[in-house]
């Protein structure tokens, strides 16, 4: 192919992609499987014309770190931070965290004692299909009632986040060490530290730098610390987290003189233009990466009667570990968010991250597509069955007194 036929297929496949964010608004078929099915025929066209995409793998990787970096700062860059927020966040990080740690033991089992996988890799393969993807489950849940959807924003990421964090831990060779734990624990400390005082200097660059021309080089620095972070093993996404809630909510971390140097008052402008920035970049990002991931995906794989078996087992470890919490735990209602539990570009990621003497051939890559796929539609079709006008209604009778009810979810 030569350059002008490569830019007529990109440009195409950005227009299709939206045209998909257009009809998922009304169907409410969330546009990662419009994109998934786009790879699949992207793929069978290519095989028409004997034409083949190399290196996908390297690309679903590069894209998939990049997209997590925009979608969390997508994400964080939308949180408010008030004495309700607060206490729905809290609750949110409660949720992510049990929810994550029941599923991927569920999920444990089944590879550990179905599948016969040795107990260390058991516990690694769990991890990737135990997180929710936000890069799926924000985008598609902008109908809903104002708290259910924070709830989804906080509670994804947080589910991304941690997870990645328990991952990287997990793949360490001395992971089920005493100090290993220590390490841990201190390693978050650290990047607690780092990510206040790397967003604190990126607020400040971002105030003072005069040009038109600064929103790519604050991705770049960002960017930049993460992949440092990444590279010590540190969970480099809390550094991106920390710095769109700060820049958001700039006026309650930064207060008196500071205030004044910063000017404040111009920063919401400067916060404006970040928003549509990184969310065009994430629109573009998860674009290209759900089309490659559908293109890399052996279609043949989903019907063998092993991937079906095992992929739905782990679909009702998903469902059942988060109806136990919004049923016992939170006490709440359980629709739409029981079916809010997408597996996407986190789950991929972190997948193609395993080392290769963790790699184990007992597990069919089929399960990873069938798990994605079917996750990806129950929470379409849970949201196309859910009122939304009544959704709407309900967080209006409710208000803010019901975000400091039971755990604030209902």
């Amino acid at each position: 192919m030569n350059t002008t036929n490569i830019l007529i297929a990109l440009s195409a496949l950005v227009i299709l992609s939206y045209l998909f964010n257009i009809v998922a608004k009304y169907v409410k078929i969330p546009s990662v499987i419009l994109l998934l099915i786009t790879g699949v025929g992207m793929k069978l066209l290519c095989d028409q014309f004997s034409i083949q995409i190399t290196n996908v793998s390297f690309f679903l990787e590069l894209f998939g770190d990049i997209g997590l970096i925009l979608i969390v700062l997508e994400g964080s860059l939308d949180l408010g931070i008030t004495r309700q927020k607060l206490s729905l966040a809290g609750k949110s990080v409660l949720s992510a965290i049990l929810v994550l740690a029941s599923t991927c033991g569920l999920i444990y089992l089944v590879m550990h004692y179905y599948i016969g996988m040795p107990v260390r890799n058991s516990i690694i393969y769990s991890i990737p299909m135990g997180v929710i993807s936000s890069a799926i489950a924000i985008p598609s849940v902008a109908a809903l009632a104002t708290h259910k959807k924070e709830f989804i924003v906080y509670e994804s990421t947080f589910s991304d986040i941690i997870g990645i964090m328990i991952f990287n831990f997990a793949i360490l060779d001395n992971a089920l060490s005493s100090g290993s734990f220590r390490d841990f624990f201190l390693n978050i400390l650290y990047i607690i530290i780092i990510s206040f005082v790397s967003s604190a200097l990126l607020i400040f660059m971002l105030n003072r730098i005069t040009t038109h021309i600064k929103s790519f080089l604050i991705f770049a620095l960002l960017i930049l610390v993460y992949s440092v972070a990444k590279m010590f093993h540190l969970p480099s996404l809390l550094l991106i987290l920390v710095f769109g809630m700060m820049l958001n909510n700039s006026k309650y971390f930064i207060k008196g003189k500071m205030a004044k140097v910063l000017q404040l008052d111009k920063m919401s402008k400067v916060t404006s233009e970040l928003k549509l920035l990184t969310a065009e970049s994430a629109f573009l990002i998860r674009t290209f990466f759900f089309i490659l991931f559908g293109y890399a995906m052996n279609i043949n794989s989903l019907i063998a009667p092993e991937v079906i078996i095992t992929g739905s087992l782990i679909i009702v470890c998903i469902l059942f570990a988060r109806f136990i919490f919004l049923m016992f735990i939170s006490r709440t209602h359980v629709i739409p968010e029981l079916f809010i539990a997408p597996r996407g570009l986190v789950t991929v990621v972190l997948f193609y991250s395993i080392p290769s003497s963790f790699i184990s051939s007992l597990f069919n890559i089929g399960i990873l597509y069938y798990v994605i796929i079917i996750s990806s539609i129950i929470m379409m079709l849970g949201l196309m069955f859910t009122k939304t006008k009544f959704s709407e209604a309900q967080g209006l009778v409710l208000g803010e007194n019901d975000i400091d009810g039971p755990l604030g979810l209902s």
